[in-house]
């Protein structure tokens, strides 16, 4: 039963990626490289010298990624959300300016697997943050803003399933 309900999760979590523009896609499997260490994400992703400038930015913005999985506050530790809330939405910023994600579903489903289930209830908070920041071009602003549903900022619990989908670089084979 856990195995038929883990694998009809696992192809959510696929069909959801596979809703995601072809750019997000993209940008989702090289921020996991970067973010999780998978592999040298130059070698794979760098088409050009500004996409190398890029993830060489996006690998010093991820230096944080470490230090959020450690201090992910727990319910009701208000001690700890200020420095929390506000390293995360600092790093959000930086992935929401590159403007290779265009809603909060592609974030969220990014930063699952970034930092895991249990940062769930903060990725609303974190997303607006970040989205609302005056660096972000005021039409991204609104249509970023706008990706958020109702339902999603004023869910009243979250799963603690952790994701089961990681997508990875596929190489195109010749024709």
């Amino acid at each position: 039963m856990a195995l038929a309900q883990n694998a009809s999760l696992t192809i959510a979590e696929m069909r959801e990626f596979a809703s995601f523009t072809a750019g997000e896609q993209r940008y989702i499997r090289r921020s996991l490289d970067v973010g999780l260490g998978r592999c040298d994400a130059f070698k794979i992703w760098a088409r050009d010298a500004a996409e190398n400038a890029a993830i060489r930015r996006q690998y010093v913005a991820y230096q944080e990624l470490k230090r959020l999985r450690e201090d992910l506050p727990a319910n009701g530790e208000d001690e700890r959300i200020d420095s929390f809330i506000g390293t995360l939405t600092r790093v959000a910023a930086f992935d929401l300016s590159q403007e290779r994600l265009d809603g909060f579903s592609s974030f969220r489903f990014l930063y699952e697997r970034l930092l895991g289930a249990t940062a769930r209830p903060w990725l609303p908070s974190a997303f607006v943050g970040a989205a609302a920041l005056p660096h972000i071009p005021p039409q991204r602003r609104r249509m970023l803003l706008q990706s958020l549903s109702e339902a999603a900022a004023t869910a009243p619990g979250w799963s603690d399933a952790q994701p089961n989908f990681f997508p990875e670089y596929v190489e195109a084979e010749a024709a």
